[in-house]
C-alpha cells in the first residue's frame, strides 16, 4: 500500500509538551512569589500576610472603630476644614483601604475562576484537535487503501 498522506501534522510545542505529560495548569500565585534571596522571599511572605489581614472586613471595621476614636476633637474644633480633613485623611483613607483590598479580593476570585474555566477550555480545545488529526489520518490511511486498490483494479483492465 503507497502511502498517500496529503498532510503532514506538526504539533506545536505547547501540544508536544502537553501531550508528553509535562505538568501544566493555570499560573498560580505561588509561581509569581520571589524565590532568590532570603530577603526577597520574606518580604513576598510578609505582604501577603499584611495585604491578607488589612484585605477583611474586619479590619475595615477595626480601623472604622479607630477613626471615630478622634471624631469627637474633629467636632469640638468647630471648624469645617478640621472636620472634612478627619473625613478624607481619617476615615476614608483607613477604611476604604480594607475595603478596596476585600473587593479586589473577591475581583480576583472570579477572575482566577474565569482564568480556570479558560484553561479547562483550551485544554478540551487542544484534546478535541489532537483528536481530529489522528481521525485526519486514519482518512488518509483508508483514503489510500481506496487508490491502491483502484490502481489494482485500472492496471487489471486495461491489460
Amino acid at each position: 500500500m503507497t502511502d498517500h498522506t496529503i498532510y503532514d501534522y506538526v504539533p506545536h510545542e505547547r501540544t508536544k509538551k502537553k501531550l508528553a505529560g509535562s505538568p501544566t495548569g493555570p499560573v498560580t500565585v505561588a509561581q509569581q512569589l520571589p524565590s532568590g534571596t532570603a530577603a526577597a522571599r520574606f518580604n513576598a511572605w510578609l505582604a501577603v500576610k499584611v495585604t491578607t489581614g488589612v484585605g477583611t472586613m474586619w479590619c475595615a471595621y477595626a480601623f472604622a472603630a479607630l477613626a471615630f476614636v478622634s471624631l469627637p476633637a474633629a467636632i469640638n474644633a468647630h471648624s469645617p476644614v478640621v472636620l472634612v480633613s478627619w473625613i478624607s485623611q481619617t476615615f476614608l483613607q483607613l477604611v476604604l483601604l480594607s475595603v478596596i483590598i476585600v473587593g479586589q479580593n473577591v475581583l480576583a476570585a472570579a477572575a482566577d475562576k474565569r482564568s480556570e474555566a479558560t484553561y479547562n477550555d483550551a485544554d478540551a480545545v487542544l484534546h478535541e484537535a489532537v483528536k481530529l488529526q489522528e481521525h485526519l489520518l486514519a482518512q488518509d490511511h483508508v483514503l489510500s487503501a481506496l487508490t491502491d486498490g483502484l490502481a489494482t483494479i485500472e492496471g487489471r483492465s486495461g491489460s
